[in-house]
């Protein structure tokens, strides 16, 4: 079983931009709090995932290759309107950070992520990081699909 750390922040300014941006279309199969399932599909790669439910900073998640043909037809069949962001990512002390920058209803929003070994593992902040998100659902992306940012 996989098992997903994952911490969660605001971004502030531009420092963390790069070139290194990848256009994600996802959605959602079923967004239950006990498991969610979505579909997306990352520049020419694409993925099935299945996510439990969080505890702490912490989730089972176990994500599968698909064909992007396959993707773009389950793309039709999800709950809700798509998610499209467009991904970036950092590095910084020896950290890989995962900069989202939504599009659509979400625009204005910037999320950094990073996936990390344990719950308590140690990290510098970059000075363009910015108040944690991690538990507040409000941010998690299955919940962006149905109550957009803008909307808030």
């Amino acid at each position: 079983m996989g098992i997903e750390i994952e911490r969660k922040f605001l971004v502030s300014g531009d420092a963390w931009r790069n070139d290194s941006g990848v256009l994600y279309r996802q959605g959602y199969l079923n967004r239950d709090k006990a498991r969610t399932v979505r579909v997306r599909v990352a520049g020419d790669a694409a993925y099935l995932t299945v996510k439990g439910q969080s505890t702490g900073a912490s989730r089972a998640e176990f994500e599968y290759p698909i064909p992007c043909a396959d993707a773009v037809a389950l793309l039709a069949l999800c709950d809700g309107p798509l998610i499209e962001k467009t991904r970036y990512i950092v590095l910084h002390a020896g950290m890989r950070w995962e900069v989202d920058e939504f599009a659509g209803d979400n625009a204005g929003l910037v999320v950094a992520e990073l996936e990390l070994a344990s719950e308590d593992q140690a990290f510098e902040h970059p000075a363009w990081l910015g108040a944690e998100v991690t538990h507040d659902a409000r941010y998690f992306n299955s919940n962006l699909a149905t109550h957009p940012f803008r909307a808030w």
